[in-house]
C-alpha cells in the first residue's frame, strides 16, 4: 500500500499545506474563505462539522495504535481520588480539624491499597512478551489521569512496556500522568469516542472503586456484553465490600430487571494476583475455565 501511495502523481497535502500557509498577502488571501479547508480551524469547529470531528477523533487514535502494533488492551477503570500509599499522610494532615472531612479521608485511605494492586496487575500484564510479528497484546490502557490510572501506567512503565492514556478535555486542566507512553497519549473532546477506544481493543477490564465516571464506563461495558454487542471478556471488580455497598446487583436480579445470569458477567477480586489468574484462565472463545 505504501508503494502505491508513493507512486501517486499529485503533490502531497503536507507539501501544499506549507505553501498555502504563507500566501502572497492580498485582500483575497487574507480572507478566511481562502484558507484550505483542513487548515481552517473556524470552519472545522462549525456546528455542521460535528460528524467530521467524530470521524477524526475515531480515526486518529485508531491509526496510531495500529502503527504502534497495539493488538489488544487491558483496560483499567477507577477513581482519580484514591490516594497512593505515599499520599495518605498528606491527605490526613489536610483534613485535621474537620471531623466530617476526616471520615471521608479515612474511607479513601482504606482504598489506598488498590493503587498498589493496580500497579502490580499492570506490571503482570506488561511482562508478557511481544508476538512474533511484533504486535502486543494486553497493553495497559487507562484514562491517563492520576490515582488508579497513574498506578496502571506506572506498573507498565516499570515492566519496560508501553501503555495508553486516554485523556479528555475537562473544565479543570487534566494533565496526563508521567507514566503514559508519550506516543500513546491521546486527548478527546467526545466522551463517546473515548469510551469506544477504551473497548475497541479491550480483552480484559479491571474496575477499581470509583465515582460517576467509573460507573458510566462499567455499566456501558456490562450493557454491551449483556446485549452481545461485545464478546464476553474478563470483567474484574476490585473490592467486593465497596461494590456490594454501592450497588446491590443481587437486588436488580431479584426485581427482575436483569437476569440472574447477568451476575456472571463480572467477577469480584481483591488482589492483582487473583485477577491475573482469571485473565490467564480465559480461553480464546471467552469461556472462563
Amino acid at each position: 500500500m505504501n508503494e502505491i501511495i508513493s507512486q501517486r502523481p499529485f503533490q502531497p497535502a503536507a507539501q501544499e499545506a506549507d505553501i498555502a500557509a504563507n500566501p502572497t498577502q492580498t485582500a483575497q488571501t487574507e480572507h478566511p474563505a481562502y484558507r484550505l479547508a483542513f487548515q481552517d480551524k473556524d470552519f472545522l469547529l462549525r456546528e455542521e462539522l460535528r460528524p467530521v470531528r467524530f470521524q477524526l477523533e475515531l480515526l486518529k487514535p485508531e491509526l496510531l495504535l495500529a502503527e504502534a502494533g497495539i493488538d489488544s488492551t487491558f483496560v483499567f477503570y477507577g477513581s482519580a481520588r484514591i490516594p497512593s500509599p505515599d499520599e495518605v499522610e498528606g491527605l490526613r494532615a489536610a483534613a485535621v480539624g474537620d471531623q466530617k472531612r476526616m471520615a471521608v479521608v479515612e474511607r479513601l485511605v482504606e482504598k489506598a491499597r488498590y493503587y498498589d494492586e493496580a500497579r502490580r496487575l499492570a506490571w503482570l500484564a506488561s511482562c508478557q512478551p511481544c508476538k512474533t510479528d511484533g504486535g502486543r497484546d494486553l497493553v495497559v490502557c487507562s484514562g491517563g489521569g492520576p490515582s488508579i490510572m497513574e498506578a496502571a501506567n506506572r506498573g507498565a512503565a516499570e515492566a519496560g512496556a508501553p501503555s495508553l492514556g486516554l485523556n479528555i478535555v475537562l473544565p479543570h486542566e487534566q494533565v496526563p500522568n508521567a507514566y503514559v507512553t508519550p506516543g500513546l497519549s491521546f486527548q478527546f473532546h467526545y466522551f463517546a469516542l473515548r469510551k469506544m477506544h477504551f473497548l475497541m481493543r479491550a480483552r480484559a477490564v479491571a474496575v477499581f472503586p470509583g465515582g460517576f465516571g467509573t460507573f458510566d464506563e462499567l455499566f456501558e461495558l456490562l450493557t454491551l456484553v449483556q446485549t452481545t454487542k461485545m464478546a464476553p471478556l474478563p470483567i474484574l471488580l476490585f473490592g467486593r465490600d465497596f461494590w456490594s455497598r454501592v450497588v446491590n446487583f443481587e437486588a436488580l436480579a431479584e426485581e427482575g430487571v436483569i437476569s440472574p445470569d447477568d451476575l456472571k458477567l463480572f467477577r469480584f477480586v481483591e488482589t492483582a494476583d487473583e485477577a491475573w489468574r482469571i485473565v490467564c484462565a480465559w480461553t480464546h472463545d471467552g469461556v472462563a475455565v
